[in-house]
């Protein structure tokens, strides 16, 4: 922050970073309580329902609704009361001091009494050309969100964690064939869920195999797999791709602060939104490793608004 000067910073009662079903939920709540808020969007205005979609498993949308077209009513939603919606992304911050200070894109100074963090998490991906050219059209990270879309259908999953299992065995319930693609020659899973795994009727595991490509024109039609032993290459015929290697989350910025797991994932205090550092509050993916869903990150957002709220009374009182 060296070299950025606060004396003139815009000050706010309450500043939620990142948007996403947690950040534009906390942005209502917070907007409605009359406190103002200021949401900083983020490189990914959004979130990952930007990249999704049909969105089928969000209450309300009986016929389902895409994803950016969701992300734009909850924005319509929160400026309807008061937010504040602007572009950037904040690059620094220090929560030692209050009131708390913040800069978006390396030169904006912002300072606010409370911080709500909803920076959310990125799934990992193989980095493929074709992989990002058909995500949300037969590639997902996500089965719980995308595995009903592939109903009958030949599916393929990558990964070799306790995720990749669970997810694998999800797609079952949906696909006539489900391939596990796994580049050693075990999985680092638990053993329970690899036998549960392993037994399925519907799983084939390919060991020390690769994805070298998706292929397709406008959706997914097959894999380019390869043999690591043998370098041989062929064609996998699936409708369906999904990627299990992992979530990171975006809360690298906040790590001289806020306490964090070994994943990065920010750990907050049973049954609340409370980080470590009082007045500053996580909701969403960047605080949720295990349910990762659109409507249990915006009913994080309600609680982190909820929880400033209160504790911003606390401190007038």
């Amino acid at each position: 922050m060296e070299g950025i000067d606060f004396s003139s910073a815009e000050h706010r009662k309450v500043v939620i970073i990142g948007t996403g079903p947690a950040g534009l939920t906390a942005a209502l709540y917070s907007a409605r309580a009359n406190m103002s808020p200021l949401v900083i969007q983020g490189p990914e205005p959004g979130g990952q329902l930007i990249t999704t979609t049909d969105v089928e498993n969000y209450p309300g949308f009986p016929d389902g609704i895409m994803g950016p077209e969701m992300m734009q009513k909850f924005e319509a939603q929160a400026e309807r009361f008061g937010a504040e919606l602007q572009w950037g992304t904040v690059t620094s911050v220090d929560f030692s001091v209050r009131p708390f200070r913040m800069v978006v894109d390396e030169e904006k100074a912002i300072t606010a009494n409370a911080v709500i963090i909803s920076t959310g998490a990125s799934a990992q991906y193989l980095g493929l050309e074709n992989e990002s050219r058909l995500l949300g059209k037969g590639v997902s990270a996500c089965a719980t969100c995308d595995g009903a879309f592939f109903r009958e259908q030949d599916i393929a999953i990558v990964g070799g964690g306790d995720t990749a299992m669970e997810e694998a065995l999800f797609l079952t319930r949906f696909g006539s064939k489900v391939y596990v693609i796994h580049r050693r020659d075990e999985f680092r899973a638990s053993k329970i869920m690899q036998e549960r795994v392993l037994k399925h009727p519907k799983v084939e595991v390919l060991w020390n195999t690769t994805v070298e490509d998706v292929l397709g024109g406008e959706f997914v039609e097959g894999l380019l797999i390869k043999d690591v032993k043998t370098n041989e290459t062929k064609e996998l015929p699936v409708q369906g791709f999904f990627v299990a290697i992992g979530h990171k989350p975006n809360t690298s910025i906040f790590a001289d602060f806020i306490d964090r797991d070994e994943t990065g994932y920010i750990k907050t205090k049973p049954d609340s939104t409370y980080t470590n550092v009082e007045g500053v509050f996580a909701c969403g993916d960047a605080q949720d490793h295990v349910y990762r869903q659109a409507i249990t990150a915006a009913g994080t957002g309600c609680m982190a608004a909820i929880d400033a709220e209160r504790w911003l009374t606390d401190q007038e009182d």
